[in-house]
């Protein structure tokens, strides 16, 4: 069998070989916006100290070859290697300090022990500062402060359980008015996608700082902050979802007599839920990692004790707190994907 080979003329098939041209890679007009872009970001990299960046990594990479004898960096990053470790676990506390202390409730593994405690006190008669040795009765729990860090990372998973539910509510009433096949009017349409901007636009530090100001320190400041700023990504992820829906099934039953509602639910629906799945999994995620950030603000959360332990240098426990959102952020992100593939 014979086939035959067919090609579609070109603008050169009609000419000579020797009058043909080829189309050049870089123009001149494009040669000179990369030029443009260098120069740009040149000075961008004065500003911004990238030149200062560079040369402080080249010392410290020279540190560790031999190259050089020290460096800021390398210095910096033994430190915290140095003082992260041990981790603290335990809590001591003076009996006399504790309200309301009861030697027969004693909490898990904890035991009471007598120690002594170097102060500095005024010597009457001398009138110089002198070292004293005070016994004093202690509390240990030897896992006492690592129970208290999962109590708190405990109310940051809660924050951000919740602040993601109230995203999720914002966002499916978003979506319906932000999907341009199914909002009842334009007016609404760009409302809800003004709407959604401006909650992406609002970081949740901020808009945390003053709604700590109105309902006062504490959880639901964080809740408020994480569910509005979420809720923002949410509302335009499901509405894009929704207009780039396959358009087959739902003219097939609108043409059944189907609602708009009803379209809604059973011709894009199913086809959009794999994607919100993946959408909501990624927010709850984001917002457990927030949530510790948002607590310095005095939002709740485990953020005010890692600020708090920081700017008192005890980095023996801002390892331990580190550590619990390291592993709570991989065990979440386990159990969710689980989840997942369960529902799809």
């Amino acid at each position: 069998m014979n086939r035959h080979l067919t090609a579609t003329p070109t603008k050169n098939s009609h000419r000579p070989p020797s009058e043909w041209r080829l189309t050049p890679i870089y123009s001149v007009r494009t040669l000179l916006a990369i030029l443009v872009l260098i120069i740009l970001l040149s000075l961008s990299a004065q500003r911004t100290d990238i030149d200062r960046m560079l040369a402080m990594c080249g010392d410290a990479i020279g540190v560790m070859f031999g190259w050089q004898e020290t460096s800021q960096v390398s210095k910096g990053l033994g430190r915290i290697a140095t003082d992260l470790f041990p981790l603290q676990l335990s809590e001591v506390r003076e009996t006399a300090r504790i309200e309301h202390f009861n030697y027969d409730q004693l909490a898990l593994l904890a035991f009471i022990e007598t120690r002594t405690f170097v102060e500095n006190t005024l010597n009457v008669e001398t009138l110089q500062m002198e070292e004293v040795e005070i016994p004093r009765e202690v509390l240990v729990e030897p896992i006492g402060y690592f129970l208290h860090v999962i109590k708190l990372m405990l109310q940051t998973i809660e924050i951000a359980l919740w602040g993601t539910l109230l995203a999720i509510l914002l966002a499916v009433i978003l979506a319906f008015f932000g999907a341009r096949n199914y909002s009842p009017s334009p007016a609404l349409y760009h409302l809800a996608r003004s709407a959604s901007s401006l909650l992406r636009a609002i970081p949740e530090l901020i808009s945390a700082l003053f709604l700590v100001l109105a309902f006062g320190f504490g959880p639901i400041a964080g809740v408020l902050a994480l569910g509005l700023h979420t809720a923002g990504f949410l509302g335009k992820f499901f509405a894009e979802d929704i207009e780039n829906a396959d358009r087959g099934p739902q003219d097939a039953l609108r043409s059944t007599g189907a609602n708009r509602l009803k379209v809604l639910r059973h011709a894009v629906l199913p086809q959009v839920l794999p994607s919100y799945l993946g959408y909501v999994q990624y927010i709850l995620e984001r917002n457990i990692r927030t949530a510790t950030v948002i607590g310095i603000v005095g939002a709740g959360g485990i953020g005010q004790e890692l600020k708090g332990r920081f700017e008192m240098f005890n980095f023996g426990h801002v390892a331990t707190i580190l550590l619990v959102i390291f592993a709570t952020v991989i065990a979440l992100e386990y159990i969710t994907g689980r989840a997942r593939n369960r529902f799809i």
